[in-house]
């Protein structure tokens, strides 16, 4: 529990590394942008590794944060991947946004290693992971889960047991869900307090101050009446986690029709050049035409 590696140094990734690191813990790192490996090396300490299967090896815990289901399954389970170097008894944890079936096939991986493994998701985003506040969603084994909780709330505020293996991923798919459809709530309600020539700062603070409220408007609608989207998740990653979303709905036989409109919108906004802008951008797509008259 003294050792561990991390693999993925995204904007999520780079601080929660940190914060192992900061908790006394020897981190060894992988990023296929060595560049920024060696960045963190520099500010925090630790190792750094060539290859995920070069990080792993002799770590009693093995984390992931990467982009989906093809990049994890690059990092762990192909050629110098973590899964092979892991030793007997470690924990893979996965903190990837990927499919319940992808969770799966990564526990039976680890299994015959005579290792354990953790989907756990998270959400709070950039900001959160760099204060250590983020919800983390975690499907694993009941032991599995008390041995990692404690290691976890050094960037978690919020650590949940959802379940077995995968039930992490759906909860993961249940917040996305939730935060598509109040990102275009937010938008539209902006977008209707200009045509109706409100104030729209001072209405979002009295909505954001009563059952109206929620994080994506309290922290996001300053942003979008300046039509700043340089920031923050990007629509490219939500359109990822909605298509996951609505395959497993499907699968399930789960009606979401406002995911799958939302879903649309966001091809919009991609179309418009923005799949790296922030999904807030869905303002952006809301008054394209309108300001333009």
């Amino acid at each position: 529990m003294t050792t561990a590696a991390f693999i993925g140094l995204g904007n999520m990734g780079y601080p929660m590394a940190g914060h192992l690191a900061r908790a006394g813990i020897q981190v060894t790192v992988y990023n296929r942008s060595a560049d920024k490996a060696r960045r963190w090396v520099e500010e925090y300490g630790g190792g750094r590794a060539d290859t995920p299967a070069q990080a792993a090896r002799g770590a009693g815990l093995v984390f992931v944060c990467v982009g989906n289901d093809r990049d994890l399954r690059q990092v762990t389970l192909e050629q110098d991947g973590a899964v092979s170097a892991l030793e007997p008894d470690a924990v893979l944890v996965d903190h990837t946004t990927a499919s319940a079936t992808m969770a799966e096939t990564l526990d039976a991986a680890c299994r015959e290693q005579g290792a354990h493994f953790m989907d756990a998701p998270v959400s709070g985003g950039q900001q959160g992971a760099e204060n250590g506040q983020l919800s983390i969603m975690c499907g694993a084994a009941p032991a599995t889960f008390e041995r990692l909780s404690p290691v976890l709330a050094h960037y978690g505020k919020t650590v949940v047991h959802m379940g077995p293996v995968g039930q992490g991923q759906l909860t993961k798919m249940a917040n996305q869900i939730c935060v598509a459809s109040v990102i275009q709530g937010v938008a539209e309600a902006i977008s209707f307090a200009r045509d109706a020539g409100l104030d729209a700062e001072k209405a979002m603070q009295v909505i954001g101050a009563g059952a109206g409220g929620s994080w994506q408007l309290v922290n996001r609608h300053r942003t979008m009446l300046a039509d700043q989207y340089d920031h923050g998740f990007a629509v490219d990653w939500m359109r990822k986690d909605l298509d996951i979303c609505l395959a497993e709905a499907t699968r399930l036989g789960s009606s979401l029709p406002t995911t799958a409109l939302i879903n649309e919108f966001y091809k919009e906004v991609q179309a418009m050049g923005g799949g790296r802008w922030d999904t807030s951008s869905l303002l952006r797509r809301l008054r394209r035409d309108r300001d333009q008259d």
